[in-house]
């Protein structure tokens, strides 16, 4: 049962629209992004954390948290306050793309 269980919910999340981000997309709205975080989602800043890599569904979330104010941080709430639900897909589709 466990299994089946996992099993639908995987199902579920691969469905999410944040897998099916545009990586072109994603990448012309990372502009603002490469000055904290570099150019190819490298820091060169310790405090400020690396992007490329990782995985969407972890960046998306990220995002939207702080878009709707469930993480705090008062850099990076202005900056996900003016991105959509499909920015915020395809940004993070680009990011995830990147080594």
């Amino acid at each position: 049962m466990k299994r089946m269980t996992m099993a639908v919910a995987l199902t579920a999340l691969m469905a999410s629209p944040v897998f099916a981000g545009d990586i072109a997309a994603g990448k012309t709205k990372t502009a603002m992004c490469a000055a904290c975080h570099g150019a190819m989602g490298v820091s060169a800043v310790p405090m400020y954390p690396n992007l490329a890599g990782q995985k969407a569904a972890y960046l998306a979330k990220q995002l939207k948290d702080f878009k709707s104010g469930a993480r705090k941080d008062p850099v990076m709430a202005p900056m996900a306050m003016g991105l959509s639900d499909a920015d915020i897909a395809n940004i993070s589709a680009y990011y995830a793309s990147l080594k």
